[in-house]
């Protein structure tokens, strides 16, 4: 049976969080010569990322039902029956042994259709508090893989199993970074940037250079803010880069002795497996305050300071930066304390649970 291939659905869409460890769990099953298939919306980042994969998709009309207005409210109700009926049909053709779901509102519909047809389920849940879909969903699955051991009490007892989320292996081959005397922060809003975080190091700029603080900065602006902060970060007179996008992010983080960013189920992944300190500033709103919660958890661990998005100012980048820098071997303690929450072999565990089901 191991030998057979076998086909799987991949649900989840609408963000890179919902797509990118999905896909690099269909590339472990389809290393293995299994042959999986995901379900998302046109509108969804899946449309772009998934057939450049090499992956084939099938499309569903669903919206989300978390701070929308009446009118998508109600389309949504009415589309949840129509596209959990196309997935039932879907099913039957294709046959799946096994669904894996990332959540989110493009995954209810499949994972309904998987229940009915008593087809086994397997959620990767990446945040502290599940989201809306893994929480109504949660007593239907089979098997829920966590990030977090505070996540275990949304899924029926016995059935979860603390794996983390997909990384990239590149993130767990750097090394411990040495301190120099320049210390080099990266600094990252995400691949479209945060007005918070850009705002925030270029008021910081002068402050360091006043101090005389030996800082050297690598900024990810996003790419509508990059022009502007690079004429005034040249102005600056600091050692570093401002650029629009990072396309070598193990490559920027192996350079950096401290991370600042959003606390994202991706970004929270990363400086773990690379073993990163962090300054976290959680996007506010996020659905279910989730990065706050992710934040917190490295924050107890003694991996990261965590800022409130509204306090996080140059003045208290500064002020932070300055304290973690003035405390010897802090920062190394601090990245040994995030490495300690690392998951390897995410990926691989989720093709072994998958194929496990598929052959009971």
């Amino acid at each position: 049976m191991k030998d057979t291939p076998l086909t799987f659905l991949m649900a989840g869409g609408g963000t890179g969080g919902h797509v990118i460890p999905a896909l690099a769990v269909a590339r472990e099953l389809s290393r293995r010569g299994h042959q999986p298939f995901f379900v998302g919306i046109p509108a969804g980042l899946e449309a772009k990322l998934v057939p450049a994969a090499g992956f084939s998709i099938e499309w569903i009309e669903i919206g989300g039902l978390k701070r929308v207005g009446p009118a998508q409210t109600l389309r949504t109700l009415w589309q949840l029956p129509l596209s959990t009926w196309r997935l039932l049909r879907l099913l039957k053709a294709r046959r799946p042994a096994a669904v894996f779901s990332l959540g989110g509102y493009v995954a209810g519909p499949a994972m309904l259709a998987a229940w009915l047809r008593r087809i086994p389920i397997v959620v990767m849940e990446p945040n502290v508090l599940p989201g809306m879909t893994n929480r109504w969903m949660g007593r239907l699955i089979s098997r829920a893989l966590i990030s977090f051991p505070e996540s275990a009490r949304y899924f029926p007892p016995g059935r979860t199993e603390l794996a983390g989320v997909p990384v990239r292996p590149e993130f767990f081959a750097l090394p411990p970074k040495p301190r120099e005397r320049t210390l080099t922060v990266l600094l990252t809003g995400g691949s479209q940037g945060s007005r918070r975080l850009n705002t925030a190091g270029r008021q910081s700029w002068s402050l360091f250079r006043e101090a005389g603080f030996p800082i050297r900065i690598i900024h990810q602006t996003g790419p509508e803010a990059c022009p502007e902060f690079e004429r005034q970060f040249e102005r600056a007179g600091l050692e570093g880069e401002v650029v629009p996008f990072i396309q070598d992010m193990p490559a920027a983080f192996a350079q950096a002795d401290l991370v600042v960013c959003r606390s994202g189920a991706g970004a929270v992944a990363e400086l773990a497996a690379a073993g990163k300190p962090s300054i976290l500033v959680p996007f506010p709103f996020a659905a279910d305050n989730h990065q706050w919660r992710n934040a917190e958890v490295l924050a107890r661990a003694g991996a990261a300071r965590l800022v409130a998005d509204q306090e996080f100012t140059g003045r208290r980048f500064f002020e932070e930066l300055t304290a973690l820098a003035s405390e010897p071997d802090l920062l190394l303690r601090m990245g040994e304390a995030a490495r300690r929450l690392a998951r390897p072999r995410t990926a691989q565990r989720a093709a072994d649970i998958l194929e496990e089901l598929a052959r009971r």
